[in-house]
């Protein structure tokens, strides 16, 4: 057997980025959403016609996609398209994990949340989500519609609480940035892109704590306030990208501790020998979190721990002394 460790920034992101969380139906192979929603949207996803009551007034720009699809039956479709007589407001074509509230037919106060405005007591929708993963890829085709700046885009939103996409507060929603945990966001090039191609996106981290949503948004007009119809994006295949686990020993201290820890076989070796301070315990806990057990540690000495009952999988431990912490993740195969 063969056990192999690396250190973590904290016990509770270990936790999260191994996880390996994707987001619900990343294919778009099921359609039909109870209420609120439609069989027009994918399912776990919603468009303007299951928005705010203003909002679905517009025609349906969210569409399921058989022909151009780039693997399994369907990909997402999502137009920008005109309303026409009355109104004649451009409709940005969107598909969201989130509600798309139109509050005005002005198009400077739309905006996409987690909260419809015009049910604030009982239409949440959120689509949980606690990874932290390192990027976002994806496939996508884009036509411009004739329309040589028209720019498709996508956005990732890892949050915690209630979001809003723009975040910018108005008269119908708060601030929301405290809740921001992470963002990654793809804009099409400003070109037609005729075959599936893949894009891929870091994940930028404001927090270093566990998200529990994500809000995604895909949109064929990147910018809000577009005055022209005709754009379409397919998008299809989502993925949440984790680092993969070190194929050798990386161990880095912590100078409050001093402590190496490493392995050989089912056997957790905890070198104290420089450690500065008394060192407390060393702890293993299963991916859930659960304690698995915990050992006392002896200074200035070679400390061993026998694992004979693990069975093969991901697992963490967790020195402590005197206030400080230091953790990491260990897999046993």
């Amino acid at each position: 057997m063969k056990i192999i460790f690396t250190s973590l920034l904290s016990l509770g992101i270990t936790c999260s980025a191994l996880a390996q969380l994707q987001v619900t139906n990343p294919g778009f192979e099921n359609w039909g959403n109870a209420s609120p929603g439609n069989a027009n949207e994918p399912t776990s996803w919603y468009s303007n016609k299951s928005g705010s009551a203003t909002a679905q007034i517009g025609p349906q720009t969210c569409f399921k996609d058989s022909t151009i699809k780039h693997g399994g039956n369907y990909s997402v479709r999502v137009e920008t398209v005109t309303t026409g007589i009355p109104f004649n407001v451009i409709v940005n074509g969107n598909v969201t994990t989130g509600v798309i509230n139109a509050p005005s037919l002005s198009k400077s106060d739309g905006y996409i949340g987690t909260q419809n405005y015009d049910d604030t007591s009982g239409d949440v929708r959120r689509m949980a989500f606690t990874g932290r993963p390192d990027s976002v890829v994806g496939w996508y085709q884009y036509n411009q519609g004739g329309h040589a700046a028209e720019q498709g885009k996508l956005r990732f939103i890892f949050h915690t609480g209630q979001y809003y996409d723009p975040e910018t507060p108005t008269t119908y929603h708060p601030a929301c940035l405290s809740n921001k945990i992470g963002d990654a966001s793809f804009t099409t090039p400003a070109s037609d892109v005729a075959t599936w191609t893949r894009f891929s996106v870091p994940v930028t981290y404001s927090d270093t704590s566990a998200p529990a949503y994500i809000m995604i948004n895909i949109t064929s007009s990147a910018d809000q306030l577009t005055t022209v119809d005709g754009s379409k994006l397919w998008v299809d295949d989502l993925e949440m990208i984790y680092n993969p686990l070190p194929n050798k020993v990386t161990n880095v201290n912590v100078a409050a501790l001093n402590v190496n820890v490493y392995s050989y076989g089912r056997t957790l070796f905890a070198d104290c020998h420089n450690a500065d301070g008394a060192v407390a315990d060393i702890s293993v806990f299963d991916m859930t979190g659960r304690l698995l057990l915990t050992r006392s540690l002896e200074q200035h000495k070679l400390n061993t721990v026998a694992l004979p009952d693990m069975a093969a999988g991901i697992y963490l431990y967790k020195v402590s002394s005197n206030g400080y912490q230091k953790t990491g993740k260990f897999v046993i195969e």
